[in-house]
């Protein structure tokens, strides 16, 4: 594969998608062109799992096999096709969520949930994982008393969402594929950090 893939990651409410427009927003008035996606979802057939696995209640197994499956179908016919072609792409959430949400979050452990996700493993992992390291009971949403509507995942209790968060750190601390960024009250200045941590690895310019 001669591209390159970025992830970024990080505990409900962050901050996440405003620096993953920030992203776009550079690479875009600097010329660099990128594929932008987003898990669960990013296909068709990923789309509707996303659907299902926001809105309805399910068991912890039947939820982490749910998020593979997409997966699955979002390395096959998105991430690898891209990645051939020698392009960039940059990727809200990925298998490190899974880690984080269903080995922590859910309790199934890490060994499980790196099973269920053996083909990610296997065929394709980021170059880079960027995450918002920010506990979820502070988060920029939870500060302006925020909440995502039909979102099941966002109305988890704290103890779920701090368990969530000591997964991405135990993630964080054991990989070097990890940038660790800790956002400031200035949205700009956090991008900043992304997009220097970014360029001294080489993924971007």
């Amino acid at each position: 594969m001669k591209g390159k893939f970025i992830v970024f990651e990080g505990c409900e409410g962050v901050g996440k998608s405003t620096q993953l427009r920030l992203l776009k927003e550079y690479l875009e008035k600097t010329g660099q062109k990128a594929v932008f996606t987003r898990e669960p979802g990013g296909t068709p057939v990923g789309e509707k799992i996303r659907s299902l696995l926001l809105g309805e209640e399910m068991s912890a197994e039947c939820e982490a096999l749910l998020f593979a499956a997409a997966r699955c179908e979002h390395i096959d016919k998105v991430i690898l096709p891209a990645l051939e072609k020698g392009e960039l792409v940059v990727c809200d959430r990925y298998v490190d969520s899974s880690i984080a949400y269903q080995a922590f979050g859910r309790k199934l452990g890490r060994k499980r949930v790196e099973e269920i996700n053996a083909y990610a493993f296997a065929s394709c992992m980021p170059d880079a994982v960027v995450f918002i390291d920010m506990n979820p009971i502070n988060s920029w949403r939870r500060q302006k008393g925020k909440i995502v509507e039909n979102d099941r995942m966002e109305k988890e209790s704290d103890g779920f969402h701090l368990a969530v968060y000591l997964g991405f750190k135990e993630s964080a601390s054991s990989t070097d594929r990890f940038i660790s960024v800790i956002p400031d009250e200035d949205k700009l200045v956090t991008a900043s950090l992304i997009v220097n941590a970014l360029k001294a690895k080489g993924l971007i310019e």
